[in-house]
């Protein structure tokens, strides 16, 4: 039988011993400690660094609600993307109004898709893929929301809209010219009731680019089209109330814009050498009116007062007609006076194809009247595309839409250099 090991005997510590260890452990446990607290503080000091020098500026401030079109947010991470989708390349000083424009634009496209969903009409995740592709090159993810909502608008306006445009209805065959003045239309009426050629006499006098390219011969049309067409709704209203085969008489439009103007200018101060000077002008819509207030300052009256009635130019009429020019920021018919007249005559009215102005007359005359004609296609996209365009207005005047906005002028300018500098 083996024999049974013996066990060491136990060594056993004195209290010497037992003091000593005790003391060692307890310096540890200081030492540990301390270290513990060091490191805290070390993280502390970092995470604080890090919370202010970039978690406040950087990272919370894109991820706020900046925008909320009903339930649905955006951060500030959208906007700024989408201020580089739509600024990119675009100047700094232009930047504000982008970031203005922009704010539009996501409230618009994201009532769009809402109400678009609300009516049935979506578009997948796969198509937009698809049409992101279909581009050459391909477009880069970024573009997904704006291609989406172009996809959502062509399919409400071929698919919901195209179901509201009639395919034939009364139409009218319709002949324009718009015309500077009150005299000039009637000048011209004589022309046309002594048999000149109403084509011949638009194509060569007209001031609307439609009407002249088409020498007065807008066609047939529904109502409501040559409103899109022209951008006034004087020719259309007059169109579908007037006699079959009659010329009209000179029939007013204040709000129709035209490509010419006539300036009245007097020179007060000139520098040559600098290429500056100091006048009095005022911007008339036609040589009639031109004349006309030339012949009251001629006779007495306040320029300054009459610049603030008539003049179509916002500095002059803002500052009593005087402001400052150099030679190179005005047109050639308004420098060529200026630097090359005595001071103090006023000038014979200036015309200037240069700047627009408002107000003019129309000639018109409707041909022939069809009670059922069929819509061309593209006088149904015309109607289509205003009928969407309407809708959309809408949506931000419908109550059940809540819109709302967050950012002011400092969160718009921190977005803008955000966006421009990445």
């Amino acid at each position: 039988m083996a024999k049974k090991k013996a066990e060491k005997p136990k060594r056993e510590l004195t209290k010497r011993q037992l003091s000593r260890w005790q003391q060692q452990k307890k310096r540890q446990r200081i030492i540990l400690g301390s270290g513990i607290l060091v490191i805290v503080a070390v993280l502390s000091v970092v995470g604080a660094g890090f919370y202010n020098r970039w978690y406040i500026p950087e990272y919370k401030p894109l991820h706020q609600t900046v925008i909320k079109v009903n339930d649905t947010k955006f951060d500030m991470n959208y906007y700024v993307k989408m201020l580089r989708l739509y600024g990119g390349g675009m100047p700094v000083e232009q930047m504000g109004f982008v970031a203005d424009w922009v704010v539009k634009i996501i409230e618009r496209d994201e009532l769009i898709r809402q109400e678009a969903m609300a009516l049935g009409i979506t578009v997948s995740d796969k198509e937009v893929d698809e049409e992101i592709k279909s581009y050459d090159p391909p477009l880069s993810k970024d573009y997904r929301d704006v291609v989406r909502i172009q996809m959502l608008v062509d399919r409400l306006r071929d698919e919901y809209f195209d179901k509201q445009v009639p395919v034939s209805t009364e139409q009218r065959h319709i002949m324009a010219m718009f015309l500077e003045s009150e005299s000039q239309a009637n000048e011209v009426r004589a022309r046309l009731e002594a048999g000149e050629d109403f084509s011949k006499l638009a194509g060569e006098l007209s001031l609307d680019i439609t009407c002249k390219s088409k020498e007065g011969d807008l066609g047939w049309r529904p109502k409501g089209v040559v409103l899109l067409l022209l951008d006034t709704s004087i020719l259309d209203d007059y169109a579908f109330n007037c006699e079959v085969g009659v010329l009209s008489q000179p029939i007013y439009d204040e709000t129709k814009a035209k490509m010419v103007g006539y300036w009245l200018i007097e020179v007060l101060f000139r520098d040559e050498e600098v290429g500056q000077a100091r006048v009095k002008a005022v911007l008339l819509g036609s040589e009639q009116e031109a004349n006309e207030v030339r012949a009251r300052l001629e006779a007495g009256e306040d320029f300054a007062t009459l610049a603030e009635e008539f003049s179509q130019h916002d500095e002059s009429r803002e500052n009593g007609g005087e402001f400052e020019v150099s030679q190179d920021t005005m047109s050639s018919a308004f420098s060529d006076f200026v630097f090359d007249s005595e001071l103090g005559v006023l000038s014979q009215p200036i015309p200037d194809d240069t700047v627009s102005t408002k107000g003019g007359y129309w000639l018109a005359k409707v041909v022939d009247i069809d009670g059922n004609r069929q819509i061309t296609d593209d006088d149904r996209d015309l109607l289509k595309t205003d009928a969407l365009d309407k809708w959309v207005e809408g949506l931000f005047d419908d109550p059940k839409n809540k819109v709302e906005s967050y950012l002011d002028d400092e969160k718009k300018e921190w977005a803008i250099w955000r966006a421009i500098g990445g």
